[in-house]
């Protein structure tokens, strides 16, 4: 009976230690986490800041987008917290299951960047999103329609495919030019474009891509009479060529948690 109660009690010692010992480790762990998406983060806001110098333009110029889409609400935290106050998603549902997360940052100025079904508009919405990813007139019809019921101003960027790539989202720039001529103006607010290059792009096409999206902003802002400020544009792996062609918000998600995903 003796050697029973010794032994069970060895056995709590043990599992007390090991458990001390997995806490300390799990916090250690988070640490790290943490320093290592704080200097991601340095990293890209340094480079960004350097494309925008050779650029002739200010440091501060261009508006990292952080892309949180591959990681979950606490690595998205941990970001927010090294000094990304910006952050997109690809998946509405994802946006609003970290925004709803308890504890989680509630200052976060959240982006809608992926491809958006006109059934999520209305839960979106009460996150207060940039909509980058406007990609048909139906959903900007939905978007102006849920705005007005929600008593809100939405605020949108019209997508345009610049590359023809049948592979990617966005409408053609005739299209693009009519919805600005025509399409709803009550409840939303037409910031500018989003664009992404075509698939595989090289360095020296994805500028000149870049380039006419900078063009065809510039020309549509003329015949709207809008002023179209944002051009998101860019991203990981072709940022500079972004910045370069006049890029003001570029979004960036691998880089910044370059070390942690395998």
């Amino acid at each position: 009976m003796k050697n029973d109660v010794t032994d069970e009690s060895d056995g709590i010692m043990l599992q007390a230690s090991n458990s001390g010992k997995t806490e300390t480790t799990d916090k250690m762990e988070r640490q790290q986490i943490q320093q290592r998406v704080a200097d991601n983060w340095g990293q890209v806001l340094d480079e960004v800041s350097d494309a925008s110098k050779r650029s002739g333009r200010e440091s501060d110029s261009v508006q990292v987008i952080g892309v949180t889409k591959y990681v979950d609400a606490d690595w998205t935290a941990d970001l927010f917290k090294a000094g990304c106050k910006n952050l997109g998603e690809n998946r509405p549902q994802v946006l609003w299951s970290k925004a709803d997360s308890p504890g989680f940052p509630c200052e976060v100025r959240w982006h809608m960047i992926g491809h958006l079904q006109t059934n999520k508009v209305r839960r979106l919405l009460r996150y207060e999103p940039l909509i980058h990813s406007v990609d048909s007139e139906r959903l900007l019809h939905s978007i102006a329609v849920e705005s007005l019921k929600a008593a809100v101003k939405t605020k949108v960027l019209l997508e345009v495919n610049i590359s023809g790539d049948q592979s990617k989202t966005g409408m053609p720039a005739v299209e693009v030019d009519r919805l600005l001529q025509q399409g709803p103006t009550n409840g939303i607010e037409v910031m500018g474009l989003m664009a992404m290059t075509g698939l595989g792009a090289d360095p020296e096409t994805a500028q000149r891509q870049f380039d006419r999206v900078r063009e065809l902003r510039d020309q549509l802002s003329l015949s709207s009479g809008l002023p179209l400020r944002e051009l998101s544009m860019g991203m990981s792996g072709d940022f500079v060529q972004a910045i370069s062609s006049g890029a003001t918000m570029v979004r960036i998600g691998s880089r910044l948690f370059d070390g942690l995903l395998s």
